[in-house]
């Protein structure tokens, strides 16, 4: 199967299709979220994904339990919802210049709608497909909307059960979704290796015959290399200009230096995988004749026996193979030989 996403075609025989994560980076600065564009394409980004919500349309401005981020392992502890979402929203007339960038850049520009208003509105954008987010893989009215565009659709699985990933994926796919991709993903922030469980990745794409890719909150790049050999085909990575300088999603982020490794180790990883191998290597043929095999190793006279004391399973692998020497003992040859013939049957 492959799957079209503007330029680029994702599935197993094409290398993996890396996004770039704006999110909240931009820090509230137009000119930043510019300059995290810029630094996505040098990093070699196939896509680049903003997040299209208003904190209205997130959340309630409250300061009550229950909008309240008060568990200190939280990256946004201290905040209520609403000031997180206000922190870290693009806002909307960002977008079309975002965009722009984007194309005049060769990358593929989309966005995670929130709910059907932002759909609406990436629409007027004329978007080349929608992620949907882990917190909201749930909010089937949502993936009702976007999937009824006709639009490819990346959801990430975060916290999803079976069952209610089944009811997802059943949802999007009746509501017109004929190219669907679904990302692994571990919804901490950042997550940590020992969970990210990818595994997964091979038996996702068998249960549910979808691409399958990766949404990756780890620090560095070792998972997301796994992945592929797992099977991923799309991975996504949160970039910012420099971890140092702070922002809502700056601490599981990846810097420009960092998200090219990304995109180069991601496509060794793809180019390793090849088919089912055994036997040289059109590359090997030139390093078969370094092997062992079978020399003389002393000055011979014609008649004489070969012994362990004249005959050798050295390198180069120009004589006749180690496994013949319980053979050859004992053998006379028919012809004087030099120290460093290689061993032969005509030999004998």
């Amino acid at each position: 199967m492959t799957i079209q996403i503007g330029n680029y075609s994702i599935g197993s025989n094409n290398k993996p299709f890396i996004i770039a994560e704006m999110s909240g980076n931009h820090n509230r600065s137009l000119e930043r979220a510019l300059e995290i564009v810029e630094a996505a394409a040098k990093a070699g980004a196939h896509g680049l994904k903003l997040q299209t919500y208003t904190p209205e349309t997130m959340t309630l401005n409250l300061d009550s339990g229950d909008f309240y981020v008060g568990d200190p392992e939280n990256p946004w502890t201290g905040k209520n919802l609403f000031e997180l979402y206000d922190e870290a929203h693009t806002p909307w007339e960002w977008h079309q210049a975002i965009f722009d960038k984007c194309k005049e850049l060769g990358m593929v520009p989309f966005s995670t709608p929130f709910d059907e208003t932002a759909v609406d509105f990436l629409e007027t954008l004329n978007v080349s497909c929608y992620k949907i987010a882990s917190f909201e893989n749930n909010d089937l009215p949502l993936i009702r909307k976007a999937a009824s565009t006709g639009k490819p659709l990346i959801i990430s699985t975060g916290m999803a059960s079976l069952a209610e990933l089944d009811e997802t994926v059943k949802t999007a796919r009746k509501a017109g979704c004929k190219d669907l991709v679904l990302l692994k993903c571990t919804s901490t922030y950042p997550a940590e290796p020992t969970n990210s469980n990818i595994a997964t990745i091979p038996h996702m794409k068998e249960l549910f015959g979808c691409e399958v890719g990766l949404s990756d909150h780890t620090l560095g790049v070792g998972v997301a290399v796994a992945s592929v050999a797992m099977g991923a085909t799309v991975i996504e990575k949160h970039l910012t200009l420099s971890r140092a300088e702070g922002g809502v999603d700056a601490a599981f982020s990846l810097e420009p230096e960092e998200f090219r490794s990304l995109v180069s180790e991601t496509e060794k990883a793809w180019h390793s995988i090849g088919e089912i191998s055994y036997g040289p290597t059109e590359k090997e043929t030139q390093s078969l004749q370094y092997r062992r095999s079978l020399y003389i190793t002393e000055e011979m006279k014609r008649g004489d026996v070969l012994t362990k004391d004249n005959i050798r399973a050295i390198r180069p692998g120009n004589g006749l193979p180690p496994k013949y020497i319980d053979i050859i003992l004992g053998k006379k040859i028919k012809k004087d030989v030099e120290k460093g013939t290689p061993v032969s049957w005509d030999l004998l």
